[in-house]
């Protein structure tokens, strides 16, 4: 199922034992477009902290209480690394992230998480374990863990969207999927460019970002975004409009 990353800022993150904060901002990373963190600004009871929670904490959303529940205590949110998240973050400080609550590293992986599409802790398999040691390698390499790649989504809303022949938004929002944690969509508002519309573009289509310029080139026309379906923020896409979208492009589905 789809998410608005959007919708999901001011849930409150549910630990075991209590409420941690509300949800401010979310970091992805730009080699797979996966959403790996969700930034939780903490209340009094953390001096106000904000503090990283990762997939493999969540145990569920609950749309109708707009709450995440995760499997965390707060004495574990409490004694967790200390991250600037208004700084890039870098492997190595994401190493120690994952060190500290016993999950597995990601990026040595060719799947979108460690051991496969989900966010799972225990390998699946015990005939991983040689990915498993491979993985606890790659988390002491420095020449890996010193590359930034995570990004504020909050940061990359109003990057503005530019087609292979002309500009026709910017950014408004992300679409993920909520048991892969992946980033499917770019939500494009159009209204200063084409007749007042939201669109989806899928991170595939995705050319290039210029985060200097504050700039996505995507691997579409203009004309063809202004006639593709346009978006409903008020419902989430249904499976038909996705293959209505794809046929539009005439790209093949994610899901195939």
């Amino acid at each position: 199922m789809l998410e608005s990353l959007n919708k999901l800022r001011d849930f409150h993150v549910h630990a075991t034992d209590g409420d941690i904060g509300e949800i401010t901002d979310g970091y992805f990373d730009d080699e797979r477009w996966v959403l790996r963190y969700l930034v939780v600004r903490s209340g009094g009871w953390l001096s106000g902290r904000s503090v990283l929670v990762s997939p493999y904490a969540i145990s569920g959303l609950d749309a109708q209480r707009r709450a995440v529940v995760t499997a965390l205590t707060r004495k574990q949110i409490q004694d967790s690394p200390s991250i600037d998240t208004a700084q890039p973050i870098s492997r190595h400080q994401e190493a120690g992230y994952l060190g500290y609550y016993g999950y597995p590293v990601y990026w040595p992986y060719t799947t979108m998480w460690a051991w496969g599409a989900l966010p799972v802790v225990t390998p699946p398999d015990p005939v991983l374990r040689e990915e498993l040691l491979a993985a606890e390698r790659a988390r002491s390499d420095p020449g890996v863990t010193a590359d930034v790649h995570l990004h504020s989504a909050r940061e990359v809303v109003g990057f503005h969207i530019q087609a292979s022949d002309d500009a026709i938004g910017h950014v408004e929002d992300f679409l993920f999927e909520d048991r892969t944690w992946a980033i499917r969509y770019v939500v494009a508002d159009t209204r200063n460019w084409l007749p007042g519309k939201r669109v989806l573009l899928s991170q595939h289509w995705i050319r290039e970002v210029s985060w200097a310029e504050r700039l996505v080139r995507v691997d579409l026309t203009r004309t063809g975004v202004e006639r593709s379906p346009v978006y409903d923020a008020a419902h989430l896409p249904s499976r038909d409009y996705e293959e209505r979208l794809y046929r539009h492009y005439q790209r093949p589905g994610y899901w195939h």
